[in-house]
């Protein structure tokens, strides 16, 4: 599904939850070690609804839905996030057979980690077909959208992604992760702005980045659980 066949849509309520519309698949994600990189694994199931709040606050017992604990904790969700759009944000790594942008959003998902090298590495050798290739698929696992590969006529390389959403839970690290979304899916601020609609990002449901509401991997070292780990 291209960008201009969008489903489905996330309202960021202010100083609350994630409102999302459209009947947008939910399912849970496991992020496991492979080898010397990482892999997803099917986790949990959610029933299809047409809408339902996403806790954003960290603190829901009911998670990863709302239950209203932004309010009894006077949750601050204030958006701090640049609204520049991905390209003017990310820096561009050169190599001889592939580009890469990288706008530093990090959600530690670790996918940039491979058998041959961290991604960046596999950038200066993509002259080499096998290398390229792993750069490619490296890149396109990047949950964030924080890496993008692009090739020599400046076409980026995006996976084809359906609509949806998944929870991450990290038990190598014993957090719970952000929210992957996936598939061009609209985010409106809570002032009303759009923000630039993308294949991947992920979204905070700690309630502590620093970069709202976009996760920056704070949820590792504060040690945060969904109750579900």
């Amino acid at each position: 599904m291209s960008k201009d066949q969008k489903a489905g849509k996330i309202k960021i309520i202010k100083n609350g939850p994630y409102w999302v519309t459209g009947n947008v698949p939910l399912s849970e994600k496991i992020i496991t070690p492979k080898g010397k990189g990482y892999e997803f694994k099917e986790g949990r199931r959610f029933p299809p609804s047409e809408e339902y709040y996403l806790c954003r606050c960290g603190k829901s017992k009911k998670a990863p839905f709302c239950d209203g604990s932004h309010t009894r904790t006077n949750f601050a969700g204030t958006e701090t996030a640049s609204r520049a759009k991905y390209q003017d944000r990310a820096e561009v790594f050169t190599g001889p057979g592939l580009d890469l942008l990288d706008d530093n959003r990090c959600a530690f998902g670790r996918f940039c980690h491979t058998e041959k090298g961290i991604v960046w590495e596999l950038i200066e050798n993509s002259d080499q077909d096998e290398y390229r290739e792993m750069a490619i698929k490296s890149a396109n696992e990047c949950f964030a959208g924080r890496l993008t590969a692009v090739d020599k006529t400046g076409k980026a390389i995006e996976p084809e992604y359906e609509p949806a959403i998944e929870v991450l839970q990290d038990p190598e690290k014993g957090v719970s992760g952000g929210l992957f979304v996936k598939g061009y899916i609209p985010l409106e601020s809570a002032d009303g702005e759009v923000y630039e609609v993308r294949n991947r990002v992920a979204l905070c449901r700690c309630g502590r980045s620093g970069n709202k509401p976009f996760c920056d991997a704070t949820h590792v070292p504060i040690g945060f659980s969904d109750g579900e780990l």
